[in-house]
């Protein structure tokens, strides 16, 4: 194997060696050197990244992969656990737009964060972020990647609740934190499963003993549900979603390096890599991931609808284009699932740094009711959201389209319903976005005073009052800094699409990439080219008409918003109300109950036991009185009792 693969151990080094120097001399450097030196890093990352992608492309199937070892971690019996990395084509896709668009997210929030009193502390937590993650994705084993899950679900804490003055937004980390936990312990149990089945958590031994000797269904299913229980946790799927739009509270570029190209696609990952136990489930283990795919992406996208919140509104999407992704791992569709995962971190970054650069001009304002005629004076703002806005939309050539396509078509085969109700999904999206552009960046500008506030639809009077504008209200372009990323991404958003067309197998370049990594375990379709052409066209006017849709509501308002912003969708299905409640009341009556329980009941055996034998200790010290003639007199009674025994026995 080529010596640029053994390179991988750097991926993760750079941003490990950011944490430490920033720890260091962060407060030295101060703003924005901290922020540089976190972004060099990211840096450094993805080019040690693309080295070891180029000696990977060096090479043909099964030997794209590679594990190297740094040293062993757990010596433990026959638990032995290196630091190891793999590098296959699987980590090095996931690595790629981790780092890739990681450094973009760094370089955004040396803008964003200017004049923040913990810069370089938030710089710390970035960088410590991505270590994690990298750790995730490249480790070569389940413990390894369960340190990197841990590792993010600490860092989202941290990062979400940054600001932990504010109530809210300390509120949200904690909930963050607490519901990830819940997932975790499927994790868990799953990883603990998978040792006393395999005798071992190395991916490679364990894919071995699969291949080798097969798995029972049940146990197979039984380790598949589990880690379904921690993917929906990190990959906020119902019920474990309630999480994520309250992430929103944190800082943007952080909403954009959860939502986008980390975090929330660890579950994905998951049961991508563990694709070949998925094989061996019974038949329902799929169908179950698949179906809660299509709930969550259905959910949430009505619940998307009816938001008001800049960020809310896109994080209700996260949740329901993961869903996408879910229905295509539960489909088999693997590689579209990846495909997705790929598009999806571009445009929705795209996106969450074009919602932070719209908060930014308008001085932190995240209500879009109180935007409009934004478009002239965020002009690269608005142009690259647009982009985002199209792809996400699935309107073609973006690329959004490429990939939500192909999950459609992997779902039309699986099953009709499945389809309709997905096609719905993608219908709704492309309404939803199109409603968020157009109360944000066209239509007249609703961030007027009072005063000065438009009412004429004239388009002379409406250009006027933008370039007038309120007196304590001045809208801006953001730095450089902000919108250079905003500008690289918008060229991914646009032509992301080209490593996976569906024309011929030769252009299935993503496809042809991961195939080793995938244990020949990727879907196929069963159906003819004819067939799917005709599934894009549906696909493309479902598009099209979400997109008019939301012009003839917010544009034309041939009907009236309330009647689709219903207050039940605003209030997200009343899921999250209905589990505080619950937490609240029966579930902190139950939880009292179990530590009542656990107080009286379990400690009260424990402790009870302690002090029955400590009593008994007593009475029998008594006997214990240390005079020779006593302990002789004993052993003498002691004989006699044995001799008179055994005579018994004999039947004298």
């Amino acid at each position: 194997m080529s010596t640029l693969v053994d390179l991988v151990w750097l991926i993760p080094a750079f941003p490990l060696a950011g944490v430490l120097m920033l720890m260091a001399l962060g407060r030295r450097l101060g703003e924005p050197r901290a922020g540089w030196l976190a972004t060099a890093m990211m840096g450094g990352s993805f080019v040690a990244t693309l080295l070891v992608f180029i000696g990977l492309v060096g090479h043909e199937g099964d030997e794209r992969e590679t594990v190297v070892t740094l040293f062993e971690w757990v010596p433990a019996g026959k638990l032995a656990v290196d630091i190891g990395f793999l590098a296959d084509p699987l980590s090095m896709t996931m690595a790629l737009f981790v780092t890739g668009v990681g450094a973009l997210i760094h370089l955004y929030s040396i803008g964003y964060m200017h004049g923040d009193e913990g810069f370089s502390k938030f710089f710390i937590y970035l960088n410590l972020f991505a270590f994690s993650m990298l750790m995730l994705v490249l480790g070569d084993n389940l413990l390894l990647t369960f340190l990197g899950w841990e590792g993010v679900g600490a860092c989202s804490y941290l990062l979400i609740s940054f600001w932990f003055t504010d109530e809210a937004n300390a509120s949200a980390g904690k909930k963050a934190f607490v519901t990830n936990r819940v997932g975790d312990w499927g994790f868990l149990v799953a990883m603990l499963l998978a040792f006393l089945t395999f005798g071992s958590l190395q991916y490679g031994e364990i894919f071995f003993e699969v291949e080798s000797h097969g798995v029972a269904a049940g146990t197979a299913s039984a380790i598949v549900v589990l880690l379904l229980v921690g993917a929906a946790g990190k990959s906020a799927q119902f019920p474990l979603h309630i999480w994520l739009p309250d992430a929103m509270a944190g800082p943007t570029p952080v909403s954009a390096l959860i939502h986008a190209a980390t975090m929330v696609t660890a579950g994905v990952y998951l049961l991508t890599r563990m694709s070949p136990i998925i094989a061996e489930a019974h038949g329902w283990v799929p169908d179950l991931i698949m179906w809660v795919g299509l709930g969550t992406a259905l959910m949430a996208a009505t619940i998307a609808v009816a938001q008001n919140d800049i960020k809310k509104v896109l994080a209700y999407s996260t949740v329901s284009q993961l869903g996408f992704m879910f229905v295509a791992v539960g489909s088999g569709a693997y590689v579209a699932a990846i495909f997705h995962m790929v598009t999806h971190a571009f445009f929705k970054a795209l996106l969450f740094l074009g919602a932070g650069s719209v908060i930014h001009g308008m001085d932190g304002d995240q209500d879009i009711r109180r935007y409009g005629g934004l478009a002239r004076l965020l002009p690269i703002t608005s142009m690259t959201f647009v982009a985002g806005w199209l792809a996400i939309a699935g309107v073609p050539p973006f690329s959004g389209f490429w990939s939500k396509d192909e999950i459609l078509a992997y779902a039309y085969g699986e099953n009709k319903v499945l389809w309709v109700l997905l096609l719905a999904t993608a219908i709704l999206t492309a309404f939803y976005m199109t409603r968020l552009v157009l109360m944000t960046f066209f239509g007249p500008p609703r961030w007027v005073e009072a005063e000065t506030q438009v009412e004429a639809e004239a388009d002379e009077e409406v250009e006027s009052a933008i370039e007038t504008g309120p007196p304590h209200r001045h809208p801006h372009e953001s730095p450089w800094t902000m919108t250079i990323p905003l500008v690289v991404l918008a060229g991914l958003a646009m032509v992301a699409g080209v490593i996976n067309l569906p024309f011929a197998s030769d252009v299935h370049f993503l496809g042809n990439w991961l195939k080793p990594s995938l244990f020949g375990n990727d879907g196929h379709l069963p159906f003819g080219g004819g067939t799917q052409w005709i599934l894009a066209l549906v696909a493309i006017v479902g598009s099209l008409g979400g997109v008019s849709a939301g012009a003839v509501v917010y544009i034309r308002r041939r009907i009236d918003p309330a009647r689709i912003e219903h207050p039940f969708l605003a209030r997200a299905w009343r899921i999250d109300e209905i589990v505080t409640d619950f937490m609240g009341g029966p579930g902190r009556r139950a939880f009292e109950r179990t530590t009542q329980f656990d107080e009286q009941v379990v400690d009260g055996a424990v402790n009870g036991t302690g002090t029955l034998i400590r009593r008994a200790g007593s009475r029998l010290r008594v006997s214990q009185s240390g005079l020779v003639r006593s302990y002789a007199l004993g052993i003498a009674i002691g004989a006699v009792a044995l001799l008179a025994w055994f005579i018994s026995r004999a039947g004298f």
